[in-house]
């Protein structure tokens, strides 16, 4: 009775986080951007449970034993980058990613000693902006998301536009700006945006706010995102290309149909777990409850 008890009570904590997700991907569904998450489930543990010799029958192949599980947990939470639907905007600082890549970006935060730092992070969300520069004497402008993170360039440096420039951006990430005061003046490359494929997304670090990064002490980067922009890397996007879309931004990957369906399953797999706690209850109170 116990180990039933035990069983259901694990398998209702792994459920209650697998809710937690499936509510979290119904909360994002309208986010630019936005990869749904998908658990992944595995034993807590498996036991071999051995039945008495006089089960042992002639002719019985199984052996005089069965396995018993004790529930299941939540392993991790597997991103899935399948593409969303793209839609068009009105701004030419909308970028769309096409495959499966993203956009490098870079903030500066300060550490314990109060020195700047640069944390590097990346994110489907290609919503940009044009933000002036620190330095007053300096008049161009940084293409920053909408936070104020530095969209990267493939010379790993953030991508600057003069000012009074409108850009255009080809597939490739290539930025060409033309200047508005002088209509005639041939359009000027100003970078490149960076992007990364990833190889393998189970292994990046989900921070919140539509961010990822790689995890802390990883010693080869480039077994989970592989740049395909730079100049040398150009060879790593001829098969299943990562293209860029300008005036364009990718919705989130969630379906609400599939999400409800899911709601749905583990309610029904909670409603099960509780009541086999509430009988393994029952069945321990009445045997309580025995007199001799």
């Amino acid at each position: 009775m116990n180990n039933s008890m035990i069983n259901s009570s694990v398998s209702m904590h792994a459920l209650q986080q697998k809710l937690d997700m499936v509510a979290n991907n119904m909360a994002n569904s309208n986010t630019t951007g936005y990869k749904r998450k998908d658990a992944s489930f595995q034993d807590v543990l498996t036991s071999v449970k051995q039945q008495p010799a006089g089960f042992q029958k002639e002719g019985r192949l199984s052996p005089l034993g069965y396995d018993q599980g004790w529930g299941a947990k939540l392993v991790q939470a597997q991103l899935n980058l399948a593409q969303g639907p793209v839609q068009a905007s009105e701004s030419p600082l909308d970028l769309a990613l096409e495959g499966n890549g993203l956009f490098e970006v870079n903030s500066v935060t300060r550490d314990g000693n109060n020195n700047p730092t640069t944390l590097t992070e990346y994110t489907r969300n290609g919503s940009f902006q044009l933000s002036p520069s620190t330095d007053p004497a300096n008049p161009d402008l940084f293409l920053t998301t909408k936070d104020g993170r530095y969209v990267m360039g493939t010379n790993n440096q953030p991508i600057r536009i003069p000012g009074n420039h409108h850009v255009k951006i080809e597939a490739d990430g290539t930025i060409w700006a033309s200047d508005d005061g002088n209509k005639g003046a041939a359009p000027a490359q100003v970078g490149q945006i960076k992007v990364v494929r990833v190889l393998r997304p189970q292994l990046l670090q989900q921070l919140g706010d539509n961010m990822y990064a790689l995890p802390a002490g990883v010693n080869n980067p480039q077994d989970i995102l592989q740049n395909v922009t730079a100049p040398e890397a150009q060879t790593n996007n001829l098969t299943d290309p990562i293209t860029v879309r300008q005036g364009f931004l990718e919705q989130s990957n969630v379906s609400l149909t599939d999400e409800m369906t899911e709601l749905l399953q583990i309610q029904k797999a909670f409603q099960l777990n509780s009541r086999a706690v509430s009988s393994s209850d029952t069945m321990m109170g009445l045997a309580n409850n025995l007199r001799g």
